[in-house]
């Protein structure tokens, strides 16, 4: 019974090995996470409310437009360098880990 586990337990960490998962591109990395305040939508800053991420703002520069020029969402980079998208209701649809 030990022989066989022995032998489950090195073929699962050479196979593990191959993995190459970076933690800064992670959404379990805190730097990136929903619950870090800088990246939820919550924070003002963040905000649909907010006049720079409203969709009813013309002079936004941070508007996320698809092929036909409709207004998708916004984005939204947060001080530690995490680009934040989000919808136009404030739902993160995604995020660009930091390039620093």
């Amino acid at each position: 019974m030990k022989r066989i586990l022995m032998i489950v337990l090195s073929v699962v960490s050479i196979s593990s090995q191959g993995q190459n998962n970076s933690m800064n591109s992670s959404s379990y990395n805190m730097e990136n996470s929903i619950y870090n305040m800088e990246n939820s939508p919550y924070n003002m800053k963040n905000s649909p409310y907010n006049m720079e991420n409203s969709q009813y703002n013309m002079n936004s520069k941070n508007g996320i437009y698809d092929n036909q020029g409709n207004r998708t969402g916004y984005q939204v980079t947060s001080p530690s360098g995490v680009t934040n998208y989000y919808d136009n209701k404030g739902n993160r649809t995604g995020y660009t880990p930091s390039q620093r």
